[in-house]
């Protein structure tokens, strides 16, 4: 199938629903949600436990969950492991989250995507 085929093959679609699904699943925890905003650069778990409001061992896990989902990359410098998000599309979900978040949060309206309009002849 070539990606500009408009037919969705129905075992592909369900792969995409099922793997969306499941990283909605780990941004589902504040502390996770929160450490992906931060891993936008490399940062080791001293770093990001000094600003997220959970433990050392906490972050440990939450990192080590997200790494073996694909959504964290881990690499060695000296004694220290950096972690950094593995896709700008995964950064992007993250801060759309977020964005959705804020509106809640502050009771500022929600953006709506305007429908093209319709050309006069169209109307009728």
């Amino acid at each position: 199938m070539r990606a500009h085929d408009n037919a969705v093959d129905p075992g592909i679609e369900e792969a995409r629903l099922r793997v969306a699904a499941e990283v909605l699943g780990h941004l589902a925890d504040p502390t996770r949600l929160h450490l992906l905003r931060l891993l936008s650069s490399e940062q080791d778990v001293t770093s990001l436990t000094a600003q997220v409001a959970a433990s050392r061992s906490s972050v440990s896990q939450h990192l080590g969950r997200l790494r073996l989902a694909g959504l964290v990359q881990a690499r060695r410098d000296g004694r220290r492991m950096l972690y950094r998000i593995t896709s700008d599309h995964l950064a992007d979900l993250v801060a759309e989250a977020l964005g959705f978040a804020d509106h809640a949060v502050h009771g500022i309206p929600h953006h709506h995507a305007e429908p093209p309009s319709r050309k006069p002849s169209e109307a009728g």
